[in-house]
């Protein structure tokens, strides 16, 4: 009878700690997120599954091209979290015209949306602690262009993997550094 006890008490505490630990890593370390809407398009389909990094990112810059998962700011209306592609940095002027979107004055290079922007927007400035979020299927996202700036502590994390479908499986995580070189500082 100690026998089963002892047999017992030990797959409770490992089926607790196994509990306890996945807690800890998914809410501190990575998380699994489900792409259910069509505002990343063509770069994120619908369906997609994502690895999101909750933890590293922080110990880096948010950089213009991050893919970035964070709660909808009060003003979106949203109950979800959001996924979106970060556009403008703090204390950065910002304006869509014409099709292309601008950052100073200078046109970003953006081969990966799906389509051009038919709305103008701007110019503002990107407060501090802020950002300007753009979804890559600009004609259908409810982004910034809508809600306004995304404030720093909304931010959950930052796209690393895309797990599924398998043949589409791997990191989400950088643009070329080319496409955004015309607007360094």
């Amino acid at each position: 009878m100690k026998g089963i006890l002892k047999s017992l008490l030990e797959w409770v505490i490992i089926i607790a700690v196994a509990f306890v630990l996945s807690i800890v890593i998914r809410n501190y370390v990575v998380d699994t997120r489900i792409v259910p809407t069509g505002s990343m398009l063509p770069t994120i389909q619908l369906q997609d599954r994502l690895i999101v990094d909750r933890l590293f990112y922080k110990y880096d810059t948010i950089k213009r091209g991050d893919i970035i998962v964070f709660e909808a700011p009060e003003s979106a209306q949203e109950d979800k979290d959001l996924v979106k592609r970060v556009i403008g940095l703090p204390g950065e002027k910002v304006e869509v015209k014409n099709g292309k979107v601008y950052i100073g004055d200078k046109a970003l290079n953006e081969p990966y949306i799906m389509a051009t922007p038919d709305y103008n927007y701007g110019p503002v400035t990107v407060p501090a602690d802020s950002y300007f979020m753009l979804g890559d299927n600009r004609r259908a996202s409810k982004d910034s262009h809508i809600w306004g700036f995304l404030p720093a502590n909304k931010i959950l994390g930052r796209v690393w993997i895309r797990y599924w479908p398998l043949d589409k499986f791997g990191s989400l995580g950088k643009v070329p550094e080319m496409y955004f070189a015309e607007v360094k500082k």
